[in-house]
C-alpha cells in the first residue's frame, strides 16, 4: 500500500471510530477530527485564517462544519472547485447485540462470528479485501480521500492554478443543515476573493448497481427528491351504514395502489432510469376507537427527479391521485348497486366526486372567503408548532394543510396535495454549457490517465440523495415557485437557501469509495479500489478542472 493511501486508510479508521450519528452530539467529534487533522498540516498551520467551523444557525445541538481553503500560487486564476464529504452516520441499532464495536473496523469482523451475516458478506469478511464497520463506507472513507488530496494539493501551491476548497458537512444524513450552511458561505468566499467556481466534487459512496455488478462507477449530476403529499378528506359514516360515506383510507389506499413501485412515474434521462417512488408514511388521522370511519387520512411519497421540476411533478400527481379518487368512487358505486339488490333496496347514485386541489389553490379559496383571518390563523398555528420541538417538518406541513381545510367552508370529500420537506433538485449535466463541458472533460481525462485494471464507467446522476444536489437550483420560470406555494411552513420551519444554490449554478460529480451495504449492520468498504484508485482519480479530476 503507498503512502497516501495507508494515510488516507488510517485516518478513515480513526474518523470511523469516532461515533457521529446523525442528530447527536457527537457530530461536533466528527468534525473536531477533521478539524484537529486539517490544522495539522503546515499548510494551515502557515494559514490558520483559511481553516475554520461553520456553524447550524439555531441549532440545539451546535453542530458545525468544516471548511478548509487551499489558494494556488500559479498565474492568478480564480479556478476554484469545491469540494465536499459529509461526516455523520445513520444510526447503529441494526448491530444488535454487537453494536458496541460497529464502529470499530479493527474488531467488528471477530465480532460476526456472534451473529449470522448474509452469504456475499460473508465472503467478503474472508477474503480480507474489506474493512466493516458503521460509517467506514458512508462515507468516512471518502472524507478522508478528500482531507488527504487536498494536503497534496496544499504541498504543490507553487504548481497549483488556481484554488480548493473542502467542506466537511454535519447532518447529510438528517435535514443537510451543514451543507444548507455552507451554501451561502460559498457565496461569500467568492464575494471576497473573487473565486470563480467550477465545479462541485464529492466523495460519497458508489455501490453495484445489480447483483454481481462490479464495475466502479463515476457519477455525473445527481438525482433529485420531492415529496408529494396529499390530505385526504373523506365522508365519515357509521361503521353499519358505511355506504353513507366515503373513507379517506380508501383513497388514500388508492393513491398508494397507484403510485408506490409504480414505473410510470420514474423518470429517464440519457439512458438512465429513476426508482420508482415509494411511500414513506401513511395514516388516518382519527385519534380515538370507533365505530365511525375516519374523516381525514395523509400519505406521502419518495420521488426520485432526473428532468421534472417542482411545477411539473405536482401536476402528475395530481392527475394520478384523481384517477385514484374516481376509481374509488366507481368501485364504491358498484358495490353499492350489488348491495342494494341483493338487500331488496332501491339504488340510488352515491354522491361522491372525486376532485383534488393544490395547497396554492386551496388557500385562494379560502382567502377569497376569510380574508386576512386566513394568514392570521395559520401564523398563530406556526408559532405553536415551532413551540414544539416533537414535532418535524412533515407533520409540521401536514397540520398547516388540516388547519387550512378547516376553515374553507366547503367540506365535501376532496384531495389536497402538497409538498412535504426535504427537497433535493436533481443536477442534470448535459453537456451544453463551458463548466458543464470542463467537468466532463475533467473526468474523462482522469479516466485516461487512470492505470488500473477496474472496469471504470461515467454515467449520469448519482443514484443516491446527496447533498451534490444543493450545488444548483431549477431556473425554469415557475418552477421554485411552485415548491413554495404548495409546501406548507416553507421558509419558516423548512428553509431552502433557494437563491443562493441558483447563484452557485455548479455542474456536479461524484467520485466515491466502491462498497457494500451502506446502512446495513454489514457496511463495507472495499480496500484496494478505495484507497489506491479513488483518491487518484479525484485528484486528477481537481487538477483537469483548474488546467
Amino acid at each position: 500500500m503507498n503512502k497516501l493511501a495507508e494515510k488516507i486508510l488510517n485516518f478513515a479508521v480513526e474518523l470511523t471510530e469516532v461515533k457521529s450519528i446523525v442528530g447527536t452530539a457527537g457530530e461536533r467529534d466528527s468534525t473536531q477530527k477533521v478539524w484537529d487533522r486539517l490544522s495539522e498540516m503546515s499548510y494551515f498551520k502557515e494559514h490558520p485564517d483559511q481553516l475554520y467551523f461553520v456553524d447550524v444557525d439555531g441549532d440545539s445541538l451546535k453542530r458545525n462544519s468544516v471548511l478548509a481553503m487551499v489558494k494556488g500560487n500559479k498565474e492568478d486564476s480564480q479556478k476554484t472547485v469545491v469540494m465536499i464529504g459529509h461526516t455523520d452516520t445513520v444510526g447503529t441499532s441494526d448491530y444488535g447485540e454487537i453494536e458496541a464495536f460497529a464502529t470499530r473496523p479493527h474488531e467488528l469482523p471477530d465480532k460476526y462470528s456472534q451473529v449470522h451475516i448474509p452469504e456475499d458478506a460473508s465472503k467478503d469478511l474472508a477474503s480480507g479485501e474489506y474493512l466493516f464497520g458503521r460509517g467506514i463506507f458512508d462515507m468516512k472513507t471518502g472524507v478522508s480521500t478528500l482531507v488527504h488530496v487536498l494536503e497534496v494539493l496544499s504541498e504543490q501551491v507553487d504548481e497549483l492554478e488556481g484554488n480548493v476548497i473542502l467542506a466537511a458537512v454535519c447532518d447529510e444524513e438528517g435535514n443537510s443543515g451543514g451543507m444548507l450552511q455552507v451554501v451561502p458561505e460559498l457565496l461569500r468566499l467568492q464575494k471576497e476573493h473573487g473565486f470563480e467556481y467550477q465545479a462541485m466534487l464529492d466523495t460519497d459512496y458508489s455501490a453495484p448497481r445489480f447483483e454481481g455488478d462490479q464495475t466502479r462507477y463515476l457519477y455525473i449530476g445527481t438525482v433529485g427528491k420531492l415529496m408529494p403529499s396529499f390530505y385526504v378528506v373523506g365522508s365519515e359514516a357509521h361503521s353499519g351504514d358505511p355506504f353513507r360515506g366515503i373513507d379517506p383510507n380508501h383513497i388514500s389506499s388508492a393513491i398508494m395502489e397507484e403510485m408506490d413501485y409504480n414505473m410510470e412515474y420514474a423518470e429517464e434521462a440519457e439512458g438512465e432510469v429513476t426508482v420508482p417512488p415509494s411511500s414513506l408514511r401513511q395514516k388516518d388521522l382519527k385519534p380515538e376507537y370507533s365505530v365511525q370511519t375516519a374523516k381525514t387520512s395523509f400519505v406521502y411519497f419518495n420521488f426520485s427527479t432526473h428532468t421534472s421540476t417542482p411545477d411539473e411533478l405536482l401536476e402528475k400527481v395530481r392527475a394520478g391521485a384523481n384517477k385514484a379518487f374516481q376509481k374509488v368512487v366507481d368501485r364504491l358505486t358498484e358495490q353499492y348497486r350489488i348491495y342494494a339488490k341483493r338487500s331488496g333496496f332501491e339504488f340510488h347514485e352515491l354522491p361522491w366526486k372525486a376532485r383534488v386541489l393544490t395547497y396554492a389553490e386551496l388557500l385562494d379559496k379560502v382567502k377569497a372567503e376569510r380574508g386576512e383571518e386566513v394568514d392570521q390563523r395559520l401564523d398563530e398555528l406556526q408559532q405553536r408548532l415551532l413551540a414544539d420541538p416533537t414535532i418535524d417538518e412533515r407533520d409540521h406541513a401536514m397540520q398547516m394543510v388540516a388547519q387550512l381545510h378547516s376553515l374553507w367552508s366547503d367540506q365535501e370529500p376532496v384531495v389536497l396535495a402538497y409538498y412535504s420537506p426535504p427537497y433535493y433538485p436533481h443536477i442534470y449535466v448535459k453537456d451544453e454549457m463551458p463548466k458543464e463541458k470542463a467537468l466532463l472533460q475533467a473526468v474523462e481525462k482522469a479516466l485516461e490517465n487512470c492505470d488500473s485494471d477496474y472496469d471504470i464507467q461515467m454515467r449520469k446522476f448519482y443514484p443516491y440523495i446527496s447533498d451534490l444536489s444543493y450545488a444548483a437550483a431549477p431556473r425554469e420560470a415557475g418552477a421554485v415557485e411552485s415548491l413554495q406555494d404548495n409546501m406548507p411552513g416553507f421558509g419558516v420551519k423548512y428553509r431552502l437557501p433557494l437563491e443562493e444554490m441558483r447563484q452557485l449554478n455548479l455542474p456536479v460529480v461524484n467520485i466515491g469509495p466502491f462498497g457494500k451495504d451502506a446502512h446495513k449492520f454489514t457496511e463495507r468498504v472495499q480496500k484496494d479500489y478505495s484507497y489506491h484508485v479513488a483518491p487518484m482519480l479525484v485528484l486528477d479530476t481537481v487538477k483537469n478542472l483548474l488546467d
